[in-house]
């Protein structure tokens, strides 16, 4: 494996200690893998730099960068780049589930947001961050200050999952807080009401912000792979039941299939561009899905 993909893995980033230095590596990795990849698209200077197309000034083309991409690209400016992005990570119990081998889902959409606050202040843009349970547990607003990525760093490294799930009620919450359009970008399992939490989803667009929902599931929630016998624990409860996987793996593989189908299925008919990530998936496929979004604004 090359060097640059090893800080694309959950794995590794886990057993880094500062998470400022996870935030940086992730982001290193994949700007390293744009410059290897055929997605000329996302050169190096996918932050300073847009595609040419009718009507812009042949004097801000930049051709140094037509010369390595064989195609056109004008600079931009800190004022056409600036977009206010807010990043709400699920913190309710159940994203504290892992299974053997892998970090927990909270981990996960914790170090993919701060990669992704990261990569955002670098991009010039504003980022702000929400927390959320049964309610928004923090809330710092976006601000593009570089300084200010450590403010949301923190919050994310102090961060416990705890309480119930409440995605729909605290999402809808934090749509009324938010006054000025933007982009808002929510990491969660979605273990709610559907109906509610595409009604909470479906609040952002009515206020004319653009969404992208990451759904972010443990591998073994999603293919009930436990072995012979396996005690079960609602994490939210405390409730167990102990059973043989095998007898209802094919029942809980189609519910998951279903509840999954209902929320992509929610998001497609409300123009909200839906992800489903794994824990166990390097971060820049979800890196690269917030790029296409980017790049579409």
């Amino acid at each position: 494996m090359n060097d640059y993909r090893k800080y694309l893995r959950p794995d590794i980033i886990a057993q880094l200690k500062n998470i400022e230095l996870k935030a940086r590596l992730v982001v290193e990795g994949f700007i390293t893998g744009l410059h290897r990849s055929p997605y000329h698209g996302f050169s190096a200077e996918f932050a300073e730099h847009k595609q040419y197309s009718h009507g812009d000034e042949l004097r801000h083309i930049d051709w140094k960068v037509y010369a390595r991409t064989d195609r056109y690209y004008v600079k931009q400016y800190e004022e056409e780049t600036n977009m206010r992005g807010i990043i709400a990570v699920d913190s309710s119990a159940s994203m504290g589930y892992a299974s053997k081998g892998r970090i927990s889902k909270f981990e996960y959409a914790s170090y993919l947001a701060a990669a992704l606050a990261y990569l955002m202040i670098k991009q010039r843009d504003s980022v702000g961050l929400a927390l959320y349970d049964t309610e928004i547990k923090k809330y710092l607003p976006p601000r593009s200050k570089p300084s200010y990525i450590n403010e949301i760093l923190r919050s994310l490294d102090s961060a416990t999952t705890e309480n119930k799930t409440g995605t729909s009620s605290a999402l809808d919450r934090l749509a009324e807080q938010v006054k000025r359009r933007g982009l808002i970008i929510i990491m969660s399992d979605f273990f709610d009401d559907p109906d509610s939490v595409l009604k909470a989803l479906k609040h952002f667009r009515h206020r004319n912000h653009e969404v992208i929902a990451f759904q972010i599931l443990d591998p073994r929630e999603i293919d009930f792979k436990l072995g012979p016998g396996a005690t079960f624990k609602d994490i939210e409860t405390g409730e167990e039941l102990v059973t043989q996987p095998y007898q209802i793996q094919k029942t809980y593989s189609k519910a998951v299939r279903d509840f999954n189908e209902e929320i992509k299925r929610g998001c497609f008919q409300h123009r909200i561009d839906y992800h489903l990530i794994d824990t166990s998936m390097p971060f820049d496929k979800a890196l690269r899905d917030y790029l296409v979004k980017r790049k579409r604004m």
